[in-house]
Parts: structure tokens; C-alpha cells; sequence
């Protein structure tokens, strides 16, 4: 971190302490999750990590996605796929605490005029739009939508591994220059290297300058590397950074939160209620819902693949067969 941007002190060991009083820590544990188990979490689990990321000094919690019912049958997925205002509300009750709520809402996927009402009359503070680069020009009616109506916005481009160079530096132009305060770097597939962050960075941090944007990350856990290249793009500037409790999220899962945490030594987070929450709440669903580090997922990591054949291939008969996969998807 820019030593110039840094408030600390001394450790008894001698070494500097530093953190950065204007980076933001936002917990996705249910929405990301929920991709893991098609969104259905119970009130009570989502409670726990509601307090438990209120107690910890956490900055924002997602809640889940603001998707289409008529693309996402309520039959088939639970609420924190749609996170109507008053289910949110049945958690948060009459006493809102000094967290900031958001959802996500998927370019082509969510009925956002209607469905995101005015944030006057809604307990959440934020939408973060999630747009490939062929959908940006819905994606910035969509962050216009969300700020005419009141919310924070932000953006996450999508599957940024897979994009042209050419058709980033386009696409990053036109994101740095809607209403949205900070454009995310995601590594969907995470397939991406410290390098590799370092040098997408600098081109986001390029962009986001020239319009006062903010630049956030949101990594994926494939090649393991989630927390060391949140950390990598903390250190060239990130400022809105994204964890989940023990990982938990989409196959490999993300960037631990605790983890995070842990290195930010903002004295402002605090690690216990985390950890009270992973013990009591979240480890319980691991052996279900299957998230973390494996085979299938390296795999597709290292080829910059989406992870969607390996979560199937670990839901089938043929699980524990990682030679099989491997062989079969470098086909």
C-alpha cells in the first residue's frame, strides 16, 4: 500500500502496521453462495452473517441477486435469487444496523425498472450491476436506473480473461464514464495470475482516474490464488475489495473474508464474529453444498474455462474421477 495513504503503528516485532482508512470490504457470502445451493438459505443463516458481518465492522453485505421470476422460477430457487424488500426486511427487523445492504443485478437477467423500487422505500443501499463486455450499453442504463432512483452503483464486467484487449480498453471507457462509483475487476474463471491482476489493474486504475471512479476486485479461488490476488490488487489501488465466509461461493469459491480481514489491520474489522459465524453456521454446509478447492475446478482455472462443467461433473457418479475430467475437457 502507498505509504502516503496508510495509518499505523509498530509491532512488538518491529514491523510497520499499515491500512488504508478509505477501502471498503463487502461480504457476497449469500449471493455468491447461493449459486451453490440455487439461493436457499434459511433466515437464520442469513441473520448469522448479517450480525456477524454487522459485529465485525464489515462495510457492505450483498444479499443475493435482483433476478427476473419470469426467468428464475421462485419454484425453483429460493428468495435470496430475487431478494424482495420484504424478505430482506424479515432479517434486518425494525433496527437496521450500521452495515450497508446491496444486491446484484444481472444485465439481461433482472426486470430492474420494476423490481428495484426507489431506495426511499427499500433497505438496501446499493445495486451492483454485473455485465459482460457485449452488454455494457444495458449495463449503464441499468447503473443509471439504480442512481436516478437513490442507490450507490456499482459495476462487475464479467469473465474480463476472455476479453480482447482492445474490446476492454472500450468497454472500461464507457463503465469509467456512467453513474456507477467503482468498476469491479473480476476474475470469473479465476484463472488469473498476480501479473496478470497487476497489469488489468493499472488499466483500470487508468480509467477509473479520469472519471474520480473507484476500482474494486472480486476473485474466484480455482488456482488458489484468490486472496493473494485480492491482496496483489489492493496494493495497486483497490479500493472496494469482495470476500465470502470460509470461501464459500460459486465451485472453488472466493477470497476468504477472515482472511482479508486479517490482513487489512484496519482495527475497525474485527475477526471473532467471523469466525463465531464460519464455526457455528457456515464449515456445517461444506460437506452439502461442496465449495472449495478441487481437481475439476483447477482445471478448468488453468484452461480459463467457466467452472460450470466441473461443478456438474462433481454433482455426477463420476466424481472423485479427476484423471477422466481432466482428460475430457482438454479434448
Amino acid at each position: 500500500m502507498n505509504q502516503k495513504t496508510m495509518n499505523g503503528s509498530m509491532t512488538a516485532s518491529g514491523r510497520w502496521v499499515g491500512f488504508r482508512k478509505e477501502l471498503k470490504v463487502l461480504d457476497c457470502t449469500i449471493r455468491d453462495g447461493g449459486l451453490m445451493n440455487s439461493s436457499y438459505f434459511s433466515d437464520e443463516i442469513v441473520r448469522a452473517v448479517y450480525d456477524a458481518c454487522a459485529d465485525a465492522g464489515i462495510d457492505y453485505m450483498e444479499f443475493g441477486y435482483k433476478n427476473s421470476k419470469k426467468i428464475y422460477s421462485p419454484d425453483k430457487f429460493g428468495p435470496w435469487r430475487f431478494c424482495d424488500d420484504d424478505d430482506i426486511k424479515r432479517i434486518i427487523g425494525d433496527n437496521k444496523r450500521d452495515i450497508k445492504l446491496c444486491a446484484m443485478a444481472d444485465a439481461e437477467k433482472s426486470d430492474y425498472k420494476t423490481d428495484i423500487i426507489a431506495k426511499e422505500n427499500s433497505p438496501l443501499d446499493m445495486i451492483r450491476v454485473a455485465t459482460y463486455i457485449h452488454q455494457i450499453p444495458l449495463a449503464i442504463d441499468m447503473i443509471k436506473d439504480a442512481t436516478d432512483k437513490g442507490y450507490e452503483t456499482t459495476v462487475n464486467l464479467m469473465a474480463v480473461s476472455t476479453v480482447r484487449e482492445s474490446e476492454l480498453d472500450e468497454g472500461l471507457e464507457m463503465l469509467a464514464a456512467s453513474d456507477a462509483s467503482a468498476i469491479y475487476l473480476v476474475d470469473s474463471f479465476g484463472s488469473l495470475y498476480s501479473e496478470q491482476i497487476r497489469y488489468l489493474m493499472a488499466k483500470y486504475m487508468r480509467a477509473a482516474r479520469e472519471f474520480g471512479k473507484e476500482v474494486g476486485i472480486h476473485a474466484h479461488n480455482n488456482l488458489q490464488l484468490a486472496f493473494s490476488n485480492t491482496i496483489e490488487a489492493i496494493v495497486d489501488g483497490a479500493n472496494m475489495v469482495d470476500g465470502t465466509l470460509a470461501g464459500l461461493g460459486r465451485g472453488a469459491g472466493n477470497c476468504y473474508l477472515e482472511m482479508l480481514v486479517g490482513f487489512l489491520h484496519n482495527p475497525k474489522y474485527r475477526m471473532r464474529p467471523l469466525l463465531k459465524c464460519v464455526q457455528d453456521y457456515i464449515e456445517p454446509m461444506r460437506e452439502k453444498l461442496g465449495w472449495g478447492f478441487d481437481y475439476p475446478y483447477m482445471a478448468t482455472g488453468f484452461l480459463n474455462r467457466h467452472p460450470k462443467s466441473a461443478m456438474e461433473f462433481n454433482e455426477s457418479d463420476r466424481r472423485g474421477h479427476i484423471v477422466e475430467f481432466y482428460d475430457e475437457i482438454n479434448k
